[in-house]
């Protein structure tokens, strides 16, 4: 199994707006996509939303990618979501299986 994990630094006072985009349209497409969100969470200052989504392997992630980002319902958010974030960091990680 491959997960990223996305840390995702929200402009000042947007959390709340944030979150229901998250909860309302980004979760569901991509649970619909077969991406799974495996947690979220918020920090205590409220200015850093952190993800984790699963994939197969890496090599599917590309794919995965472009159909989120290609699909109808990503592109009626237009800039929506990414007009919440200020700054975006991505780990990719491989389980480790002990």
């Amino acid at each position: 199994m491959t997960a990223q994990l996305r840390i995702y630094t929200i402009n000042r006072g947007m959390m709340d707006s944030w979150l229901t985009v998250f909860n309302e349209h980004i979760r569901p497409l991509h649970e619909r996509l077969g991406i799974p969100v495996v947690s979220s969470y918020v920090n205590a200052d409220r200015t850093e939303f952190i993800w984790v989504r699963r994939f197969s392997n890496a090599e599917e992630i590309p794919d995965k990618e472009a159909a989120y980002f290609a699909s109808p319902e990503r592109t009626a958010l237009g800039d929506i979501p990414t007009s919440h974030i200020a700054k975006m960091e991505v780990t990719v990680m491989d389980e480790v299986v002990v």
